[in-house]
């Protein structure tokens, strides 16, 4: 009898994987972020794509398709540098989204307070509350298992973050070329941004952020029909196409919203206002407004569960607690859910501690960023490792250029992420923190508390040899 073979199917088109890349990277809650750049949002995010978002689409792909294994990050850094160092990064992918959270659910509380009362998107008790309802919401749900989760995250994607994005950009173009007032200077000079004060630096991080999650669709490399050849070209479409859209997007805020008006959870929204009321289109906001609230809400519900399951692997493997490793008859870790959940309410306090929503929610963009740089300095430093330890493991795709190319691609890469850590400590300039000591001691104090947690769980938890093979699919 013919055995069946376990490789998967190589069926995936270089069409099908930039639409991957697309939906896993592109993000309408970055682009305020960046519209308070104005026109230098060209200049930061050429930077970022050079330095962070390639080097990442390209050690992804490598390892991924070298340790195709569910866990992702876990997997490959554990085969780098052993079972705890994969647990410390995958409870830092698994922290890093817990902290993302909250910006997420402000962002649709936000939203929703247009469809009400615009009013209420400056109340904090307002956001608190409903960020907590959705998000237990969706917890919830996710509890009953998501046999449709991919294809409602696909449709949510498409309706809820493409659409919106082309469309405010359309409308940014016909604004521009109408000859109509914009608040940015539109010049050459303009794109260089201004270095005179390192806190003008620190939104970079922002921005850096907002190209995090290409090693997502990366896993999916071995299935790619000629990864070789392919896995390139689908990675520059993906690249081109995301690029113009988030600086685009960016910019068709700028061009509308003053910047001392400009708001990180609303920006988006307020642009869409200004447009909607000068093409005479106001019957369209509630319309897009939907879209958005459908994009938003479909790509948290993906993300309560699909974050956790490094983590699941990891208590499987002996990194973690025995009782994490449990799921309901559903196939879903309710004790991971749980805790992020605890973890999610608690950092929701941050609304009431810093003086704006502005600055409570930079606050936790740049904690964010910073636990997701530390992931990154991991990976970089798995895939220039496993060039070394384990030479002749079969990679599907492999970066060419021998090890001197891994170095200079992963090197430059794990530099950027070092970099982004320092200038993340900088209150930014564009908006009011309040007292620095206060800002900085939060943010430091977060960050320490999620590192050295694991080290501890860690250090009190038996594990697994690091050459033992990991958990098969979940």
């Amino acid at each position: 009898m013919k055995m069946k073979s376990n490789k998967p199917r190589r069926v995936l088109s270089i069409f099908t994987l930039v639409m991957i890349n697309v939906i896993a990277v592109d993000s309408l809650r970055t682009l305020p972020i960046s519209a308070e750049y104005g026109t230098a949002a060209i200049f930061y995010y050429t930077l970022a794509a050079i330095l962070f978002f390639v080097p990442t689409a390209l050690v992804a792909a490598e390892l991924a398709t070298g340790w195709p294994k569910t866990g992702g990050i876990y997997v490959w850094v554990r085969e780098a540098f052993g079972n705890k160092v994969g647990f410390l990064v995958t409870w830092l992918v698994w922290v890093y989204n817990v902290v993302w959270f909250p910006t997420i659910m402000v962002f649709l509380a936000g939203t929703i307070a247009y469809l009400i009362n615009p009013a209420l998107a400056h109340s904090k008790l307002y956001l608190l509350s409903t960020i907590l309802i959705l998000f237990w919401g969706a917890t919830i749900i996710n509890c009953f298992g998501m046999r449709i989760s991919g294809l409602v995250s696909i449709i949510g994607a498409l309706i809820g973050t493409l659409l919106p994005m082309f469309f405010i950009i359309i409308l940014g173009v016909f604004w521009f070329t109408a000859g109509n007032k914009i608040q940015i200077h539109l010049t050459p000079y303009s794109i260089v941004p201004s270095i005179h004060s390192l806190k003008n630096l620190a939104l970079l991080v922002g921005v850096i952020f907002g190209l995090v999650g290409m090693e997502m669709s990366a896993v999916h490399a071995e299935e790619v029909k000629n990864p070789q050849r392919d896995y390139p070209k689908a990675l520059l479409y993906s690249t081109l196409i995301i690029y113009i859209s988030m600086v685009l997007g960016s910019l068709a805020i700028a061009v509308v919203v003053p910047q001392k008006h400009l708001s990180l959870v609303t920006g988006l929204i307020d642009a869409f206002r200004i447009f909607f009321i000068h093409f005479n289109m106001q019957w369209m906001l509630p319309v897009i407004i939907f879209c958005i609230l459908i994009g938003g809400f479909s790509g948290v519900s993906a993300w309560i569960i699909g974050c956790s399951k490094g983590l699941l692997v990891a208590s499987r493997d002996g990194s973690f607690p025995a009782i994490f490793g449990r799921v309901n008859k559903h196939g879903v870790p309710v004790p991971i859910l749980i805790l992020q959940g605890v973890i999610f309410t608690l950092l929701c306090s941050i609304f009431l501690l810093m003086p704006t929503l502005n600055s409570s929610y930079w606050l936790l963009t740049a904690m964010t960023a910073q636990l997701a740089m530390l992931v990154y300095i991991g990976m970089f430093a798995a895939v220039i490792k496993l060039r070394y330890s384990q030479p002749d493991k079969p990679r599907a795709f492999k970066i060419p250029g021998g090890n001197i190319m891994i170095w200079l691609i992963a090197g430059l890469a794990l530099l950027t992420c070092l970099c982004a850590i320092a200038v993340g400590f900088l209150p930014p300039s564009q908006f009011k923190t309040g007292n620095v000591f206060r800002y900085e001691a939060i943010l430091v104090s977060g960050i320490a508390f999620f590192c050295i947690l694991p080290l501890i769980i860690a250090r009190f938890t038996k594990t697994t040899k690091p050459d033992e093979p990991a958990i098969g699919n979940l």
